[in-house]
C-alpha cells in the first residue's frame, strides 16, 4: 500500500490512526532524523486538531514500531533505526557439511543475543556436482544480488589455488560494500593478517599447547602432521608447536612437520621409519581419525608404541576406537563472538581489523595416554611436569 493509499484509508479509520500515518511517513522519508526531538503533544494536538488521548495512542504506536523514543521528562525523539531494523547476514561457509565445527559456529550465530533482529541467510545450492570453489564463488555473488547486511566467510582449503579463490571473493564484497567476518581461518598466511575481522581460537598457543604437554608428559620425538594445502590455521599451529619445542629441547632440535594425506600408507610408513617419532600432533581431528586408522592398518599400537592428539574435538573424537586427545574449539561462543564483530563492523566500518580470540579447552583422552597420568574432560589447558592438571 502506498503512503498516500494508507492515509485515505487512515481517515476513514480511528482518529489516531490518521496521526500514526501522518507521523510515521514523515520518519520513514527522513523528514525527522535520528536523534531529533518530535513535536510536543500539545503542538501536535493543535496541528491535527484531535484530543491528547489521540495523539497519545498515535505515539505509543510508533514507540513500539521502534521509530522514536518517549523518555521520561524529556522530548520524544527519533530513534536510531538501525537498531529495530532486521539484519541479514550471508553464510558463505563451503566447508559446512564436511567440517563439524562450522555447525555449532552457525548455531552460535543465529542463537547469539543482540542489539537487533538477525537472520541468517544459507543461500541455494548451485549446480550439483560442482567443485565446492564454483559453489562459493556463486554462493558470493547471490549474496551481493541480495544486498545482504555482512557476510560470515570461513575461507576455503584443501585445494590448489585456494588462496586465489579466497581473496577474489573477499574482493567481491568489498566493491559490493558488504562487512566481511572470516570465521576460524584468515585468507593470508600466517604471520600475516588480512584487513578483515577474524573470530577463532589463538593456534598458535593451541599448537604449543599440545607439544608443551607431549614433552612433558615424556614425549621426545613430537611431530606435526597436515594434509597438503591445508587451511592457513595450520601455520599458526606449527609456529605454535616449534616454539613448544624449541622452548624444552633447545634451538638445536630439528622440528618433523610433514604435509602428507594421512590415508596414504606409504607416505605414513616413510615418515614413520624416517622421523621415528614417538607422538604427532595432527592439523585437525579428521586428518587424527584418519592416521588412526592407518596406524592401526600397519600395525602401530596408540598409544603403546606412538601418542596422537588432533585440534577441533569433533563429536566423534571421543567415539573413536582410540578416543583422542584433542583441543576443543569452543564453536557456540566463536559464533557468537563473530555477530558481535559483526555487528561492530557495521557501527564502525573504518575500524582497523582485528582478531576476536576465543579461549579454547585441552581434553586428555586415551590416545596420549602414558602410565599413571590421569585423563581430563574437565578440559584443563596447563599441565605439570607429572601430566596432572594444576
Amino acid at each position: 500500500m502506498s503512503q498516500n493509499e494508507e492515509t485515505d484509508s487512515a481517515s476513514k479509520g480511528p482518529k489516531y490512526k490518521r496521526v500514526y500515518v501522518e507521523l510515521r511517513g514523515a520518519l520513514m522519508t527522513g523528514t525527522h532524523r535520528e536523534g531529533d526531538k518530535l513535536p510536543s503533544e500539545n503542538e501536535l494536538v493543535e496541528r491535527f486538531g484531535v484530543s491528547r488521548p489521540t495523539v497519545r495512542r498515535a505515539l505509543a504506536q510508533l514507540v513500539t514500531d521502534g521509530l522514536i523514543e518517549r523518555r521520561m521528562g524529556a522530548a520524544t525523539v527519533v530513534s536510531n533505526r538501525s537498531e529495530h531494523e532486521t539484519l541479514v547476514f550471508g553464510l558463505l561457509i563451503p566447508e559446512l557439511g564436511s567440517t563439524e565445527i562450522f555447525e555449532p559456529i552457525c548455531q552460535g550465530i543465529s542463537q547469539a543475543q543482540s542489539r537487533g533482529r538477525h537472520e541468517l541467510l544459507w543461500g541455494p545450492s548451485f549446480l550439483a556436482g560442482a567443485s565446492k570453489e564454483v559453489q562459493a564463488e556463486k554462493l558470493c555473488r547471490y549474496y551481493i544480488e541480495r544486498q545482504v547486511s555482512g557476510v560470515f566467510f570461513a575461507p576455503m582449503e584443501h585445494f590448489e589455488g585456494r588462496d586465489e579463490v579466497n581473496l577474489s571473493i573477499a574482493r567481491a564484497l568489498d566493491e559490493a560494500n558488504i562487512p566481511t567476518v572470516l570465521l576460524d581461518r584468515d585468507i593470508v598466511i600466517f604471520p600475516e593478517r588480512s584487513k578483515y575481522d577474524l573470530v577463532g581460537i589463538d593456534n598458535h598457543r593451541a599448537g604449543y599447547v599440545l607439544a608443551e604437554y607431549l614433552l612433558r608428559t615424556g614425549s621426545r620425538r613430537v611431530a606435526f602432521l597436515a594434509s597438503p594445502f591445508s587451511a592457513h590455521t595450520v601455520d599458526a599451529r606449527i609456529g605454535g608447536y616449534k616454539e613448544a619445542l624449541h622452548a624444552d629441547l633447545g634451538s638445536a632440535v630439528q622440528p618433523l612437520v610433514k604435509w602428507i594425506n594421512p590415508n596414504d600408507v606409504p607416505a605414513i610408513q616413510e615418515f614413520l621409519d624416517e622421523g621415528q617419532p614417538d607422538a604427532i600432533i595432527c592439523a585437525n581431528d579428521f586428518t587424527a581419525a584418519h592416521l588412526l586408522k592407518t596406524l592401526s592398518s600397519i600395525g602401530v599400537h596408540v598409544p603403546g608404541q606412538i601418542r596422537i592428539a588432533g585440534i577441533d574435538d569433533v563429536k566423534y573424537a571421543q567415539l573413536l576406537q582410540t578416543p583422542l586427545t584433542t583441543i576443543r574449539q569452543p564453536c557456540l561462543e566463536i559464533g557468537s563472538t563473530a555477530l558481535l564483530a559483526m555487528q561492530d563492523r557495521i557501527a564502525h566500518p573504518a575500524a582497523s581489523a582485528r582478531e576476536f580470540i576465543v579461549d579454547f579447552q585441552l581434553i586428555i583422552r586415551k590416545s596420549t595416554e602414558v602410565e599413571g597420568q590421569e585423563r581430563s574432560e574437565s578440559g584443563n589447558n596447563r599441565y605439570s611436569g607429572n601430566g596432572k592438571a594444576v
